[in-house]
């Protein structure tokens, strides 16, 4: 089965002020990643795993609030921040090839909740997925579900150990 649904990463513009000031209005503090501080932790800029090496930055990311700014959405108690790690300087972000995609930081037998969002912001529901193998399959299903509720505008994919944010999907279309 191929990928049928589009993870998205943060947006570059939201990336370049993020790498100034975070959501919460902190500054950006870039380190190196090494193996016991970053390195295979998921960037959301570029939608893979940290290397020992790189230059990167744990920033607080409100990603409904941005997504509501551009919608015209309120989400009012819905809104939250959390943390996120991304590059510290402009990267390419995610793979451009053409064709289906896998999803990403989809390691079997790991725990992801699957947040569902309407027009306005406000949750319309949410499910928990065990990520199987193959995981593309179990994803898409997911997501057809989700977005099997007309008033279902956009899904956010989130770590059930952390609570943070992965990525999001957009209603196709």
């Amino acid at each position: 089965m191929t990928t049928t649904y589009t993870a998205r990463p943060i947006p570059p513009a939201a990336l370049a002020e993020l790498r100034r000031t975070d959501d919460a209005g902190r500054p950006c503090v870039p380190y190196t990643a090494t193996e016991e501080d970053g390195a295979g932790n998921p960037l959301r800029c570029c939608l893979r795993l940290v290397e020992a090496g790189e230059r990167i930055a744990l920033v607080s990311y409100a990603p409904l609030r941005r997504w509501a700014a551009q919608t015209g959405a309120e989400p009012g108690a819905y809104d939250e921040q959390g943390p996120v790690f991304i590059h510290a300087d402009a990267c390419e972000g995610p793979e451009t090839t053409p064709g289906p995609h896998p999803y990403p930081f989809a390691r079997p037998g790991a725990l992801r909740t699957l947040r569902r969002y309407d027009a306005q912001g406000r949750i319309v529901g949410g499910r928990l997925l065990e990520i199987p193998d193959p995981p593309t399959e179990g994803f898409d299903r997911a997501f057809a579900a989700a977005f099997a509720d007309p008033a279902v505008a956009l899904v956010h994919v989130r770590a059930v150990e952390y609570g943070c944010f992965h990525y999001e999907v957009h209603r196709p279309g």
